[in-house]
């Protein structure tokens, strides 16, 4: 992985690593408030060879011997031994074990100056416990050196520093504690980021998407929080990113196919909730908005949207045309100002695969073909069921919409050559529910004057007009910068007529 997958790690995970930082730098602090200061005295000793001879030779051995004594006298001086002659003398009843804990020595191995420290959380206890052990040991190093006469011993070891009253604590230091928690924090929340980022297999770019599906990107769909209130880009401001996004759906779709007189397209998902329903109902708004014969199918026959999102008749539909209770021209119903024609899934059939797979859905497609531009089919999820990839086979193509952060990559594959196993062509894909941060900032707005960053609510959606959705102009498909050729498809479009004002216009 580059430079550059590492900044997108991070970023996509940032979260997880502030809360590791401000977590760790947390526990520095506890430690800083719960720990007892501790205060350490120093007394320094030096280590000679007493003698009369001062020939250079004697010196020279003499010097070696105390270096050699100096660092085994280190690690003398952390005994028991001396811990109790140290207790003893000051009258302490204390454990020797404590007391042991609390003493350090270290030796330069190019010198003879022995270095004692001694930690305690009274200043002056410290103070008193390494000056006591200073002595003590001074007067030990002369008994084991020489059993019989400690005056005589060819070793000796004198204070030269005696101990000092320390006025600062040497533990807890706040910077160092704080500071080192903040850091393994910092390393925490980072592994758990990568981890995350390892373990999580949804999509999350269009590279990722194109990779899995092996299928062109036909657009992404702007993530809006107010879609759950709001899911139809009617009742939007003709300036939302939502409604941009697939106004430039719209643009390439009619480059699939370019050759074949009627397009019908399946819409279909991997799982539920990943939009796919909502997303068929805004293309094909945006298609009729832009003047072409557009007919919107339910397709899914077991759980049915249409109603909900559009506020239309669902007892007859599409399963009593299948079945010979009703004609296309009792089935179709007109919704909006847009001139979208819809056909609702009808009463819901305890065999709906038998019934998309039959000679009559394949003649219904059939006669559709001939009536409209456009078809757009929602069909079910494709992997719990088998609907879709049948009413797949019998379309123009297939259009799969993934989530991101939801779609994994086996889910994505496994849609795919569920659609490959019917001989459905997988003409691309959608990317739905992306955050605002991962769409380019370019484009909204460009051509259209100043587009706000959030959705703006336009007029009431169609629950509040008899006839459907509200009017709304759709700018991509106007003419030119100038004023006036646009006089005859605006008077046009409030009229209602907008597809031939437009075409008007155009010629």
């Amino acid at each position: 992985m580059d430079l550059r997958e590492y900044l997108r790690v991070l970023r996509r995970q940032w979260v997880l690593v502030l809360v590791g930082l401000l977590l760790g730098t947390c526990v520095g602090i506890f430690l800083v408030l719960r720990a007892t200061p501790l205060y350490s005295s120093t007394v320094r000793l030096f280590v000679s060879t007493p003698g009369s001879d001062t020939a250079n030779a004697q010196m020279y051995q003499g010097g070696l011997f105390s270096q050699q004594r100096v660092a085994s006298y280190a690690d003398l001086i952390k005994g028991s031994t001396v811990a109790e002659k140290v207790l003893a003398r000051i009258g302490s009843d204390e454990v020797p074990a404590a007391l042991v804990n609390q003493i350090s020595a270290t030796a330069d191995p190019n010198s003879v100056i022995l270095q004692v420290a001694v930690t305690d959380p009274s200043p002056a206890r410290a103070q008193l416990l390494a000056q006591t052990t200073a002595q003590v040991f001074t007067e030990y190093v002369g008994e084991l050196e020489s059993s019989e006469d400690p005056a005589r011993s060819p070793i000796r070891a004198a204070i030269v520093d005696d101990a000092n009253l320390p006025t600062s604590p040497v533990y807890p230091r706040p910077l160092i504690t704080i500071g080192l928690g903040a850091i393994i924090g910092l390393l925490v929340g980072l592994a758990a980021a990568w981890l995350r980022e390892t373990l999580d297999t949804s999509l999350k770019t269009i590279d990722d998407v194109q990779k899995v599906t092996g299928a062109s990107m036909l657009g992404s769909v702007f993530f809006d929080p107010g879609a759950v209130k709001k899911p139809l880009i009617s009742g939007l401001s003709p300036h939302a990113p939502r409604v941009e996004s697939f106004r430039v759906l719209r643009t390439n779709l009619q480059f699939l196919d370019v050759d074949g007189e009627s397009k019908t397209y399946a819409i279909t998902s991997p799982l539920p909730g990943d939009g796919k329903s909502t997303t068929s109902i805004n293309i094909a708004i945006a298609l009729a908005e832009g003047g072409r014969r557009t007919l919107l199918v339910e397709g899914d026959l077991r759980r049915p949207k249409f109603g909900e999102y559009l506020d239309l008749e669902g007892e007859v539909g599409l399963t009593t045309v299948l079945i010979g209770e009703a004609t296309l021209a009792d089935a179709i119903q007109p919704w909006g100002r847009s001139g979208l024609d819809v056909i609702t899934s009808g009463t819901l059939p305890p065999n709906p695969a038998e019934l998309l797979q039959s000679k009559a859905m394949a003649a219904v497609m059939a006669e559709l073909r001939q009536r409209y531009d456009v078809v757009i089919v929602d069909a079910p999820p494709i992997l719990p069921v088998t609907d879709a990839a049948l009413i797949a086979a019998q379309t123009s193509g297939a259009i799969l919409v993934v989530r991101h952060g939801r779609t994994t990559r086996d889910q994505a594959a496994q849609a795919r050559q569920r659609l490959d196993s019917v001989g459905a062509q997988v003409l691309g894909t959608v990317f739905n529910f992306v955050p605002q941060r991962a769409i380019s900032s370019y484009g909204y707005g460009y051509g259209y004057g100043y587009a706000p960053t959030t959705p703006v609510q336009a007029e009431p959606d169609h629950q509040a007009h008899p006839e459907g959705a509200p009017d709304l102009v759709d700018e991509a498909e106007l003419p030119g910068p100038t004023a006036e050729p646009l006089v005859e498809p605006l008077q046009a479009h409030r009229n209602g007529d907008a597809s031939g004002a437009l075409h008007r216009a155009s010629s």
